[in-house]
């Protein structure tokens, strides 16, 4: 989806990419000419915020890393909730984007919705953007492109998965949720998102998941993305019960002057460049 100006942003080979949700703000920087990325930057709320409260976080980031002083060739936001639903694309109808989103979401009538289509699987995802930060962006730079996350977790897994026929469950962590994607000889088969607030939490999502796909959880293979290590205890207590997890890659060729956590950290918003 993107949002279109009749100002003109000078083009430079600077790319700036934001990641939005209520638990927590990331954004990096990509100087294209040397495929460099010269900032990377990570912010977790110590509480979920609602999104006037967040704006108010992302004004501060602005402010102390000076954002605004560049001119940028491409703006990126990533918009991160549980707002969202994919749609077969023959089945998707625009004047009705209201009700794909209603039966699992609660929105209000006044919510915007917004919809990005997925090429690699001939869908659509229909969901509620954080409509006060893309107004703030639009004020700061003119025109930007916004998606959801899962877009951009859905389109690269697929890619990445292309020719595996096994079934893999990737889970991509963040500080008190995480998003499911399961990959069945090459097709999607379920994207989904969960809230947690222990450990059990998080393997209970999983497991059920699993069980409802009737996959076996000493035979499937699970991959982590995100904010996850082998030194956490959601990774302890995942490999008391599933024998086969890996890390996933971004499998990108950048250079940084400040580095990722690891190799799977950081996957939606380095993927979004």
């Amino acid at each position: 989806m993107a949002l279109l100006s009749n100002n003109y942003n000078k083009l430079t080979n600077l790319e700036l990419s934001i990641q939005i949700s209520l638990s927590g703000l990331s954004f990096c920087t990509l100087q294209r000419e040397t495929n460099t990325i010269t900032k990377l930057k990570d912010i977790s709320f110590d509480k979920k915020l609602n999104p006037l409260e967040v704006l108010d976080k992302l004004k501060a980031l602005f402010a102390s890393e000076k954002v605004t002083e560049y001119d940028y060739g491409a703006i990126t936001i990533l918009h991160e909730n549980d707002l969202s639903t994919l749609v077969p694309k023959p089945l998707f109808n625009e004047d009705c984007i209201a009700d794909y989103l209603k039966f699992n979401s609660k929105i209000l009538k006044s919510d915007f919705i917004a919809f990005d289509e997925i090429l690699i699987n001939d869908s659509v995802n229909v969901y509620v953007p954080y409509i006060n930060i893309n107004n703030f962006i639009y004020d700061q730079f003119g025109a930007f492109t916004f998606k959801h996350t899962s877009t951009v977790l859905v389109e690269e897994i697929l890619l990445v998965e292309k020719n595996t026929s096994i079934p893999k469950v990737y889970v991509n962590v963040s500080k008190n949720h995480f998003e499911v994607i399961v990959i069945d000889n090459t097709k999607l088969r379920l994207y989904n998102t969960f809230e947690y607030h222990s450990p059990e939490d998080f393997i209970y999502y999983i497991l059920f998941t699993i069980e409802q796909l009737k996959l076996n959880p000493e035979t499937c293979h699970l991959v982590f993305i995100g904010n996850i290590s082998k030194e956490d205890t959601l990774y302890s207590i995942a490999y008391k019960y599933i024998r086969n997890i890996t890390f996933g890659s971004r499998n990108e060729t950048y250079k940084y002057l400040e580095e990722p956590k690891s190799n799977h950290s950081n996957f939606t918003l380095i993927k979004s460049l």
